[in-house]
Protein backbone atom coordinates (compact mmCIF):
# COMPACT_ATOMS: atom_id res chain seq x y z
CA UNK A 1 0.00 0.00 0.00
CA UNK A 2 1.05 3.51 -0.71
CA UNK A 3 3.91 4.87 2.25
CA UNK A 4 1.74 6.45 4.86
CA UNK A 5 1.28 10.78 4.29
CA UNK A 6 3.14 11.45 7.49
CA UNK A 7 6.58 10.03 6.41
CA UNK A 8 6.34 12.41 3.10
CA UNK A 9 8.54 15.67 4.59
CA UNK A 10 10.74 13.18 6.78
CA UNK A 11 11.79 11.42 3.23
CA UNK A 12 12.61 14.33 1.73
CA UNK A 13 15.20 14.88 4.51
CA UNK A 14 16.16 11.83 4.35
CA UNK A 15 16.68 11.88 1.03
CA UNK A 16 18.91 14.85 1.69
CA UNK A 17 20.89 13.27 3.90
CA UNK A 18 21.60 10.62 1.93
CA UNK A 19 22.71 12.98 -1.00
CA UNK A 20 24.72 14.80 1.47
CA UNK A 21 26.65 11.92 3.11
CA UNK A 22 27.40 10.79 -0.64
CA UNK A 23 28.78 14.25 -1.46
CA UNK A 24 30.77 14.65 1.46
CA UNK A 25 32.17 11.29 0.87
CA UNK A 26 33.48 12.38 -2.84
CA UNK A 27 34.38 15.83 -1.02
CA UNK A 28 36.84 13.76 1.03
CA UNK A 29 38.18 11.23 -1.04
CA UNK A 30 39.17 14.38 -3.52
CA UNK A 31 40.16 16.79 -0.59
CA UNK A 32 38.05 18.93 -1.57
CA UNK A 33 37.75 22.18 -0.60
CA UNK A 34 41.98 22.54 0.03
CA UNK A 35 42.54 26.28 -0.93
CA UNK A 36 45.88 24.96 -1.57
CA UNK A 37 44.81 22.48 -4.39
CA UNK A 38 43.24 25.38 -6.01
CA UNK A 39 46.92 27.28 -5.30
CA UNK A 40 48.68 25.16 -6.68
CA UNK A 41 46.21 24.80 -10.05
CA UNK A 42 48.09 26.37 -13.29
CA UNK A 43 45.99 29.58 -14.23
CA UNK A 44 45.04 29.39 -17.67
CA UNK A 45 45.80 32.59 -20.20
CA UNK A 46 43.95 32.57 -23.61
CA UNK A 47 43.01 28.90 -22.82
CA UNK A 48 46.79 27.56 -22.48
CA UNK A 49 47.91 27.01 -19.30
CA UNK A 50 50.36 29.46 -17.17
CA UNK A 51 52.41 26.88 -15.50
CA UNK A 52 55.75 28.91 -15.71
CA UNK A 53 54.09 32.15 -13.32
CA UNK A 54 52.04 30.04 -11.03
CA UNK A 55 54.62 29.02 -7.62
CA UNK A 56 55.32 25.66 -7.53
CA UNK A 57 55.05 23.50 -4.62
CA UNK A 58 57.50 20.35 -3.06
CA UNK A 59 57.96 18.88 0.51
CA UNK A 60 60.92 18.60 1.44
CA UNK A 61 61.28 16.39 4.79
CA UNK A 62 57.90 17.77 5.81
CA UNK A 63 58.58 21.38 5.08
CA UNK A 64 56.42 23.35 2.54
CA UNK A 65 58.48 24.48 0.20
CA UNK A 66 57.50 27.09 -2.44
CA UNK A 67 59.47 28.12 -5.81
CA UNK A 68 58.15 31.60 -6.59
CA UNK A 69 58.26 32.78 -9.76
CA UNK A 70 61.45 34.50 -9.69
CA UNK A 71 62.77 31.30 -9.56
CA UNK A 72 63.37 31.94 -5.75
CA UNK A 73 62.84 29.42 -2.93
CA UNK A 74 60.71 30.40 0.23
CA UNK A 75 60.18 27.46 2.90
CA UNK A 76 57.02 27.57 5.16
CA UNK A 77 56.32 25.24 8.26
CA UNK A 78 53.71 23.75 7.31
CA UNK A 79 50.50 23.86 9.78
CA UNK A 80 50.49 20.60 11.67
CA UNK A 81 47.05 18.78 10.61
CA UNK A 82 44.16 17.58 13.17
CA UNK A 83 45.07 14.16 14.52
CA UNK A 84 42.77 12.07 12.73
CA UNK A 85 41.30 9.97 15.37
CA UNK A 86 41.04 13.15 17.67
CA UNK A 87 39.02 14.93 14.48
CA UNK A 88 36.62 11.98 14.04
CA UNK A 89 36.19 11.26 17.57
CA UNK A 90 35.10 14.83 17.83
CA UNK A 91 32.85 14.52 14.50
CA UNK A 92 31.45 11.62 16.15
CA UNK A 93 30.36 13.50 19.19
CA UNK A 94 29.21 16.33 17.21
CA UNK A 95 26.44 13.93 15.56
CA UNK A 96 25.79 12.06 18.26
CA UNK A 97 24.74 15.35 20.38
CA UNK A 98 22.59 16.32 16.94
CA UNK A 99 21.11 12.49 17.24
CA UNK A 100 20.19 13.20 20.85
CA UNK A 101 18.95 16.58 20.46
CA UNK A 102 16.68 15.08 17.64
CA UNK A 103 15.37 12.48 19.05
CA UNK A 104 14.26 14.93 22.13
CA UNK A 105 12.22 16.66 19.68
CA UNK A 106 10.67 13.90 18.34
CA UNK A 107 9.21 12.82 21.25
CA UNK A 108 7.55 16.21 22.03
CA UNK A 109 6.47 16.13 18.32
CA UNK A 110 5.10 12.82 17.57
CA UNK A 111 5.72 10.72 20.18
CA UNK A 112 3.93 9.89 23.68
CA UNK A 113 6.35 10.16 26.75
CA UNK A 114 6.72 7.47 29.34
CA UNK A 115 5.08 7.33 32.63
CA UNK A 116 7.01 7.40 36.11
CA UNK A 117 8.20 4.48 37.55
CA UNK A 118 10.45 2.52 39.80
CA UNK A 119 14.06 2.24 38.02
CA UNK A 120 17.76 0.83 39.63
CA UNK A 121 20.83 1.27 37.51
CA UNK A 122 23.22 -1.74 37.71
CA UNK A 123 26.94 -1.37 36.47
CA UNK A 124 27.60 -5.55 35.13
CA UNK A 125 31.09 -6.66 34.72
CA UNK A 126 31.90 -8.18 31.49
CA UNK A 127 34.83 -10.83 31.65
CA UNK A 128 37.30 -8.91 29.03
CA UNK A 129 35.45 -6.14 27.87
CA UNK A 130 34.10 -3.19 29.70
CA UNK A 131 31.48 -3.09 31.99
CA UNK A 132 28.01 -2.65 30.87
CA UNK A 133 25.27 -0.53 32.28
CA UNK A 134 21.96 -1.73 32.71
CA UNK A 135 18.48 -0.08 34.00
CA UNK A 136 15.64 -1.85 35.00
CA UNK A 137 12.53 -0.26 34.89
CA UNK A 138 9.77 -1.72 37.14
CA UNK A 139 6.13 -2.10 36.24
CA UNK A 140 3.57 -0.91 39.00
CA UNK A 141 2.47 -4.26 40.22
CA UNK A 142 6.38 -5.08 41.03
CA UNK A 143 5.12 -4.11 44.49
CA UNK A 144 2.90 -7.23 44.46
CA UNK A 145 5.89 -9.67 44.03
CA UNK A 146 8.24 -10.80 41.85
CA UNK A 147 7.44 -9.99 38.05
CA UNK A 148 8.57 -11.57 34.54
CA UNK A 149 11.55 -9.51 32.84
CA UNK A 150 12.75 -8.75 29.36
CA UNK A 151 16.51 -7.90 28.64
CA UNK A 152 16.11 -4.94 25.90
CA UNK A 153 18.76 -3.69 23.46
CA UNK A 154 17.94 -0.41 21.32
CA UNK A 155 18.23 0.39 18.24
CA UNK A 156 20.95 3.34 16.45
CA UNK A 157 22.72 1.37 13.66
CA UNK A 158 25.74 0.34 16.03
CA UNK A 159 26.90 3.94 16.48
CA UNK A 160 24.12 5.71 17.69
CA UNK A 161 21.95 6.05 20.59
CA UNK A 162 21.34 4.63 24.35
CA UNK A 163 19.06 3.99 27.09
CA UNK A 164 19.22 7.77 28.12
CA UNK A 165 17.62 8.60 24.28
CA UNK A 166 14.41 10.03 25.26
CA UNK A 167 12.36 7.91 22.60
CA UNK A 168 13.93 4.81 24.00
CA UNK A 169 13.44 5.70 27.62
CA UNK A 170 9.93 6.66 26.70
CA UNK A 171 9.12 3.46 25.12
CA UNK A 172 10.74 1.40 27.66
CA UNK A 173 8.37 2.91 30.44
CA UNK A 174 5.49 2.68 28.87
CA UNK A 175 5.92 -1.05 27.77
CA UNK A 176 7.10 -1.83 31.24
CA UNK A 177 4.06 -0.07 32.60
CA UNK A 178 1.19 -1.77 30.28
CA UNK A 179 2.82 -5.13 30.38
CA UNK A 180 3.56 -5.87 33.50
CA UNK A 181 6.88 -7.11 32.61
CA UNK A 182 10.13 -5.49 34.25
CA UNK A 183 12.34 -3.66 31.16
CA UNK A 184 16.15 -4.21 31.88
CA UNK A 185 17.86 -1.98 29.54
CA UNK A 186 21.21 -2.58 28.31
CA UNK A 187 23.18 0.41 27.10
CA UNK A 188 25.87 -1.44 25.26
CA UNK A 189 28.84 -0.01 23.99
CA UNK A 190 28.94 1.94 20.54
CA UNK A 191 30.79 1.31 17.75
CA UNK A 192 33.49 2.48 16.50
CA UNK A 193 34.91 2.92 19.66
CA UNK A 194 33.75 -0.36 21.02
CA UNK A 195 33.64 -2.81 17.66
CA UNK A 196 31.70 -6.55 17.70
CA UNK A 197 32.01 -8.80 19.44
CA UNK A 198 31.85 -6.40 22.81
CA UNK A 199 28.13 -5.99 22.83
CA UNK A 200 27.12 -9.44 21.88
CA UNK A 201 29.58 -10.07 24.99
CA UNK A 202 27.81 -7.28 27.45
CA UNK A 203 24.38 -8.70 26.50
CA UNK A 204 25.27 -11.94 27.70
CA UNK A 205 27.13 -10.71 30.89
CA UNK A 206 23.61 -8.94 31.37
CA UNK A 207 21.64 -11.90 30.57
CA UNK A 208 23.38 -14.20 32.43
CA UNK A 209 23.29 -11.55 35.43
CA UNK A 210 20.08 -11.60 35.25
CA UNK A 211 19.40 -15.15 36.28
CA UNK A 212 22.27 -15.20 38.84
CA UNK A 213 20.83 -11.61 40.67
CA UNK A 214 17.10 -12.56 39.65
CA UNK A 215 16.18 -13.06 43.62
CA UNK A 216 17.87 -9.52 44.92
CA UNK A 217 16.22 -8.07 41.99
CA UNK A 218 12.81 -8.70 42.00
CA UNK A 219 12.60 -10.81 38.78
CA UNK A 220 11.12 -14.36 37.83
CA UNK A 221 14.28 -16.35 36.17
CA UNK A 222 11.58 -18.80 34.79
CA UNK A 223 9.81 -16.07 32.89
CA UNK A 224 12.39 -14.53 30.81
CA UNK A 225 12.61 -12.96 27.66
CA UNK A 226 15.21 -11.12 25.08
CA UNK A 227 14.26 -8.15 22.66
CA UNK A 228 15.80 -5.78 20.48
CA UNK A 229 15.38 -2.84 18.24
CA UNK A 230 17.28 -3.02 14.44
CA UNK A 231 20.94 -3.12 15.59
CA UNK A 232 19.37 -4.20 19.10
CA UNK A 233 17.30 -6.91 17.36
CA UNK A 234 21.07 -8.18 15.98
CA UNK A 235 22.64 -8.20 19.24
CA UNK A 236 19.57 -9.71 21.12
CA UNK A 237 19.41 -12.77 18.29
CA UNK A 238 23.07 -12.78 18.90
CA UNK A 239 23.40 -13.12 22.76
CA UNK A 240 20.76 -15.93 22.29
CA UNK A 241 23.02 -17.86 20.09
CA UNK A 242 25.34 -17.23 22.77
CA UNK A 243 23.13 -18.56 25.56
CA UNK A 244 22.29 -21.87 23.33
CA UNK A 245 26.24 -22.53 23.26
CA UNK A 246 27.35 -21.37 26.22
CA UNK A 247 24.70 -21.14 29.03
CA UNK A 248 21.64 -22.88 27.98
CA UNK A 249 19.13 -20.34 30.27
CA UNK A 250 15.51 -20.31 29.85
CA UNK A 251 14.61 -17.57 27.61
CA UNK A 252 10.60 -18.10 27.18
CA UNK A 253 10.76 -15.61 24.22
CA UNK A 254 12.73 -13.34 21.72
CA UNK A 255 10.94 -10.31 20.43
CA UNK A 256 13.18 -8.99 17.40
CA UNK A 257 11.93 -5.77 15.87
CA UNK A 258 13.05 -4.36 12.47
CA UNK A 259 15.92 -6.68 12.93
CA UNK A 260 19.42 -6.68 11.05
CA UNK A 261 20.58 -10.14 11.13
CA UNK A 262 22.38 -10.64 8.02
CA UNK A 263 25.54 -7.63 8.13
CA UNK A 264 26.60 -9.49 4.48
CA UNK A 265 23.82 -7.45 3.31
CA UNK A 266 22.20 -10.35 1.03
CA UNK A 267 19.21 -9.95 2.29
CA UNK A 268 18.43 -6.27 1.57
CA UNK A 269 14.89 -5.94 -0.03
CA UNK A 270 15.68 -2.20 -1.70
CA UNK A 271 12.38 -2.41 -3.17
CA UNK A 272 10.90 -0.56 -0.38
CA UNK A 273 13.94 2.23 -1.24
CA UNK A 274 12.95 2.34 -5.22
CA UNK A 275 9.22 2.64 -4.24
CA UNK A 276 10.68 5.92 -2.16
CA UNK A 277 12.53 7.03 -4.62
CA UNK A 278 16.10 6.70 -3.16
CA UNK A 279 18.52 5.59 -5.04
CA UNK A 280 19.49 2.34 -4.35
CA UNK A 281 23.08 2.82 -4.70
CA UNK A 282 22.99 5.72 -1.80
CA UNK A 283 20.58 2.89 0.25
CA UNK A 284 23.78 0.18 -0.12
CA UNK A 285 26.16 2.35 0.93
CA UNK A 286 24.33 3.71 3.85
CA UNK A 287 24.11 -0.36 4.93
CA UNK A 288 27.71 -1.00 4.12
CA UNK A 289 28.43 1.94 6.24
CA UNK A 290 26.54 0.28 9.55
CA UNK A 291 28.46 -2.63 9.23
CA UNK A 292 31.97 -0.98 8.74
CA UNK A 293 31.42 0.79 12.03
CA UNK A 294 30.35 -2.74 13.73
CA UNK A 295 33.36 -4.87 12.50
CA UNK A 296 36.76 -4.78 12.65
CA UNK A 297 37.13 -6.83 9.65
CA UNK A 298 34.76 -7.17 6.38
CA UNK A 299 34.83 -11.42 6.99
CA UNK A 300 33.61 -10.83 10.05
CA UNK A 301 29.95 -10.57 9.01
CA UNK A 302 30.00 -14.27 7.85
CA UNK A 303 30.57 -15.32 11.47
CA UNK A 304 26.76 -16.00 13.24
CA UNK A 305 27.21 -13.14 16.40
CA UNK A 306 27.58 -10.82 13.91
CA UNK A 307 24.47 -12.14 11.51
CA UNK A 308 23.01 -14.88 13.33
CA UNK A 309 20.91 -15.49 10.33
CA UNK A 310 23.69 -17.14 9.30
CA UNK A 311 24.16 -19.53 11.52
CA UNK A 312 24.73 -23.31 11.14
CA UNK A 313 21.77 -24.38 12.83
CA UNK A 314 18.77 -21.98 14.36
CA UNK A 315 17.37 -25.36 16.74
CA UNK A 316 17.15 -25.12 20.34
CA UNK A 317 15.96 -21.24 20.28
CA UNK A 318 13.54 -19.57 22.34
CA UNK A 319 10.15 -18.88 20.30
CA UNK A 320 10.25 -15.58 18.03
CA UNK A 321 8.09 -12.62 17.24
CA UNK A 322 9.25 -10.85 14.05
CA UNK A 323 8.01 -7.28 13.66
CA UNK A 324 9.22 -5.32 9.76
CA UNK A 325 7.83 -2.56 8.20
CA UNK A 326 7.27 -2.49 4.39
CA UNK A 327 8.88 0.85 3.76
CA UNK A 328 12.00 -1.20 5.07
CA UNK A 329 14.69 -2.27 3.13
CA UNK A 330 15.64 -4.46 6.33
CA UNK A 331 11.84 -6.33 5.36
CA UNK A 332 14.22 -8.85 3.94
CA UNK A 333 16.42 -9.97 6.90
CA UNK A 334 13.07 -10.02 9.56
CA UNK A 335 11.35 -12.69 6.71
CA UNK A 336 14.49 -14.64 6.25
CA UNK A 337 15.29 -15.43 9.60
CA UNK A 338 11.47 -16.59 10.80
CA UNK A 339 12.49 -18.86 7.73
CA UNK A 340 15.72 -19.69 9.03
CA UNK A 341 14.02 -20.45 12.77
CA UNK A 342 10.41 -22.06 11.16
CA UNK A 343 13.06 -24.85 9.19
CA UNK A 344 14.64 -25.16 12.39
CA UNK A 345 11.01 -26.20 13.86
CA UNK A 346 11.25 -23.01 15.87
CA UNK A 347 7.58 -21.40 16.73
CA UNK A 348 8.28 -18.41 14.70
CA UNK A 349 6.04 -15.41 13.79
CA UNK A 350 6.39 -12.38 11.78
CA UNK A 351 4.04 -9.42 11.00
CA UNK A 352 5.05 -7.01 8.68
CA UNK A 353 2.67 -3.42 9.30
CA UNK A 354 1.81 -1.89 6.11
CA UNK A 355 2.40 1.70 4.71
CA UNK A 356 5.07 2.46 7.02
CA UNK A 357 8.92 2.29 7.86
CA UNK A 358 11.72 1.49 9.99
CA UNK A 359 11.22 3.54 12.72
CA UNK A 360 7.38 3.64 13.22
CA UNK A 361 7.13 2.34 16.16
CA UNK A 362 8.30 6.10 18.10
CA UNK A 363 5.19 7.64 15.97
CA UNK A 364 2.47 7.07 18.70
CA UNK A 365 1.13 10.28 19.17
CA UNK A 366 0.31 10.68 15.41
CA UNK A 367 0.25 7.22 13.73
CA UNK A 368 -2.28 4.57 14.53
CA UNK A 369 -0.02 2.19 12.84
CA UNK A 370 2.64 2.95 15.52
CA UNK A 371 -0.02 2.74 18.34
CA UNK A 372 -1.37 -0.47 17.02
CA UNK A 373 2.80 -1.70 17.13
CA UNK A 374 2.64 -0.88 20.87
CA UNK A 375 -0.09 -2.77 21.42
CA UNK A 376 0.97 -6.13 19.84
CA UNK A 377 4.46 -5.67 21.54
CA UNK A 378 2.90 -5.15 24.97
CA UNK A 379 0.44 -8.60 24.31
CA UNK A 380 3.38 -10.53 23.76
CA UNK A 381 5.42 -9.33 26.31
CA UNK A 382 2.15 -10.07 28.97
CA UNK A 383 2.56 -13.65 27.35
CA UNK A 384 5.20 -14.02 30.05
CA UNK A 385 2.49 -13.74 32.84
CA UNK A 386 1.05 -17.07 31.04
Amino acid sequence: MPLDPIFSDRLNTHRRYLLGQAIDRVKSLLRWPNPEAFRRLPRRRNGRAAARSTPAVAQVSGVEVIRSASGGLKTVEPTPPAAPATSQRQARARKRKAALAWDRKELATVGIPGPELRTQEHQVAVSGYPAVRVRIYYPDSATAGIVPVCLAFFGGAFRMGGIDFPTTDAAFRRRAAESGVAIAAVDYALAPEHRYPTQVYQGHAALTWLFESAEALGIDPGRVAIAGVSAGGNIAAAVTLMNRERSRLPIRLQLLEVPVVDLTGRHIDLRPTRAMRIPSVLAMREMRSVARTYLARREQALEPWASPLLAESHADLPPAYILTAEYDPLRGDGAAYTAALRRADIDASAVQYLGVTHDTAIFTAVLPAARRWHRDVVEILRSLHD
